[in-house]
């Protein structure tokens, strides 16, 4: 059996599912695309090949080898993305819960199914359908779950849009010894940088105290004025538009001390190795041209 534990971002890792880029299909098409950021390199012309994206998953894959870190891939469905095994499903404490997801995605959970059977079922939750909830919303911090959403009345109209107040009322429920906070997050089809996808995409704490934020990702300022209070101004490390499109905030902690982040982040990787912390770097701009990074691809089980 999997005993699961996840209690926050950065305690050691010990198990991850990490998602694969093999199969995973042809480019798509201009009205399949997901989010703007895709939708920008498949018009352009510059969607990642998957050949590329096989070698940089496996970078990662090598530094969990390092570290000693059980490494879980999905099984291989024909032509499917199954890069973001964040979005399908997270761990809070021992509890997984399988996201309600884009329906078109749902065998990607069917390709984790033989690490789902491993878990007690009593462990294993999923919220009823009219609650969305993705993971790359969920960020378990100790006492605190901080899910980002958006509030707005034209929720259904946005594809970018993943985790509605249902979703946030179902973790509220299900959690009671948890404080929840939620944040509304700013949205566009159309353009990526000013599309916060996920909570992840625009704020994630690291070590024990600091954080990582992007205040326009965020619709109402105060909410984001209180992270920065929390965590404190002077261990924040605030990302222009520039760095929140090529996904500066979702990066990955192996340890409290030790994080796993694209090689062109220079001004972030400087701060994080001034600041004591143990930088991997990985190459990972292709899979980012998806609006999506190193923790959108990974999904903690276990960290001690």
């Amino acid at each position: 059996m999997l005993k699961l534990n996840v209690k926050n971002e950065t305690s050691r890792l010990r198990a991850v599912v990490l998602g694969t880029a093999k199969s995973n299909g042809p480019t798509p098409k201009i009205e399949d695309a997901y989010d703007p950021k895709s939708l920008e390199h498949i018009k352009a012309g510059t969607y990642p090949l998957e050949a590329d994206m096989v070698n940089e998953m496996e970078a990662v894959a090598k530094v969990f080898e390092k570290y000693d870190v059980k490494v879980y891939r999905p099984n291989i469905i024909e032509d499917c993305n199954q890069i973001f095994a964040r979005d399908i499903a997270f761990v809070i404490d021992d509890v997984f819960v399988k996201a309600n997801i884009l329906p078109d995605r749902e065998e990607e959970l069917e390709a984790i199914q033989y690490v789902i059977d491993q878990i007690d079922p009593k462990k294993v939750i999923r919220p009823p359908e009219e609650a969305h909830i993705e993971g790359g919303d969920v960020i378990v911090w100790n006492d605190h779950i901080f899910i980002g959403t958006y509030r707005g009345a034209d929720y259904s109209d946005y594809i970018v849009a993943r985790t509605n107040q249902l979703g946030v009322d179902y973790i509220t429920e299900k959690f009671p010894h948890k404080t929840i906070k939620s944040f509304d997050l700013r949205k566009s089809q159309v353009n990526p940088r000013d599309n916060a996808l996920h909570l992840d995409c625009c704020f994630q704490p690291i070590g024990t105290n600091k954080a990582i934020l992007h205040k326009e990702g965020f619709l109402v300022e105060e909410e984001y004025e209180w992270l920065l209070n929390f965590f404190g101004e002077e261990n924040c490390f605030v990302i222009t538009k520039d760095e929140m499109y090529d996904m500066n905030s979702n990066i990955f902690s192996i340890s409290e001390d030790v994080i796993i982040s694209e090689k062109n982040f220079t001004r972030l990787n400087t701060w994080l190795r001034k600041n004591g912390f143990t930088v991997e770097e990985v190459p990972y701009a292709e899979i980012a041209k998806q609006e999506g990074l190193l923790r959108c691809s990974t999904m903690p089980l276990i960290r001690d």
